[in-house]
């Protein structure tokens, strides 16, 4: 009986992956279930709220705009859900429901989905419309309220705090006179500040949660997190609470492995990502000690994420093979 050889022949990617965009997108709203849970028991239901309503006006806009494009749903990817809970994770909890619906408009319709969708944005949604509403809507966006368990009245953030501190003389004793809370506190999140970035302990959680699924690389959040610790300890003379105070403050965690991480929006190799976490940590340092905004993570990220076509040029590694303009010219000249 004649052997017979059968071959076949597919499109490309030859090499199949149990990985699918749905399974990353929902091993992301895992990792960032603790910091929901630790938002909503520090800063009460209204905190809920606020996550409910970015959520459900992220999904409601992307299913809209698709429809109305007569595209495929894209709802199902659960990008949109991600979008949604790192937008209210930047909010305050006292900030106006309709303006958390703008903000959902701006991330999904404006920067998302009139630049291709899912994968061909150029900037991390939830940051872009952060900024647009710090810009448009400055005294909502800056109202931070004390934690429940210390009365929901306005305050002043640590980060706040910190930017009127003189780093030229005894910080250890302006820290205490300023009133700063605990660095226990501070971990806790028993902290004014927006309803995700407060409990370093709850996003350190996600973090490792996305570390051993495999969901991002360390590169980024150690780089970035590295560079201002660096930075803060040198401007501040060697002041290990100083510096550990400006660590906790902020969204720098929330920035660094959440939104600097974003696969769309950072570079792929591994020099790339460690250029832009570092331009990440320089660009924050700065903003926070040199300009008049007491936070610079949004910004900082934005701005990398613009360079980060540049970033992945000047980086990306050689192919193999790869011969020198020199050794090419010896080569004819031997030849000839």
């Amino acid at each position: 009986m004649e052997e017979q050889k059968l071959f076949t022949v597919s499109a490309s990617p030859h090499t199949k992956s149990p990985v699918t965009v749905q399974g990353i997108m929902l091993d992301v709203i895992i990792a960032l279930i603790p910091a929901g849970i630790a938002g909503v028991g520090i800063f009460g239901l209204r905190a809920l709220a606020v996550i409910a309503v970015c959520v459900a006006s992220c999904v409601g806009f992307e299913a809209l705009f698709v429809k109305l494009l007569k595209k495929p749903m894209s709802i199902g990817d659960l990008s949109a859900v991600i979008t949604g809970l790192l937008l209210a994770y930047n909010l305050p909890v006292e900030i106006p429901l309709w303006m958390c619906v703008i903000g959902s408009f701006v991330a999904i319709v404006i920067v998302k989905q009139l630049f291709g969708g899912i994968g061909q944005n150029f900037a991390n949604p939830a940051i872009t419309a952060r900024i647009v509403l710090l810009v448009s809507f400055a005294s909502a966006m800056t109202n931070f309220t004390a934690p429940k368990v210390l009365d929901a009245v306005s305050t002043a953030t640590p980060l706040a705090t910190l930017g009127a501190i003189d780093r030229a003389g005894d910080i250890g004793s302006q820290m205490m006179a300023g009133g700063l809370p605990s660095l226990t506190a501070m971990v806790f999140g028993v902290r004014a500040g927006c309803i995700g970035e407060t409990c370093a302990v709850a996003l350190l959680l996600g973090c490792c949660w996305l570390l051993v699924r495999r969901v991002i690389s360390p590169i980024i959040p150690l780089s970035y997190i590295g560079t201002v610790a660096v930075l803060m300890l040198l401007f501040s003379h060697f002041d290990l609470y100083y510096t550990a105070y400006e660590l906790l403050s902020g969204g720098l965690l929330l920035g660094a492995v959440f939104m600097a991480t974003d696969y769309s929006t950072s570079p792929i190799n591994k020099k790339g990502k460690l250029v832009f976490g570092i331009g990440c940590g320089v660009l924050t340092t700065v903003i926070r000690l040199f300009c008049s905004l007491p936070e610079g993570v949004s910004y900082s990220i934005l701005l990398m994420n613009v360079l980060c076509p540049l970033i992945e040029k000047v980086t990306a590694p050689k192919y193999f093979g790869f011969v020198k303009k020199k050794k090419e010219k010896k080569a004819k000249e031997g030849a000839a």
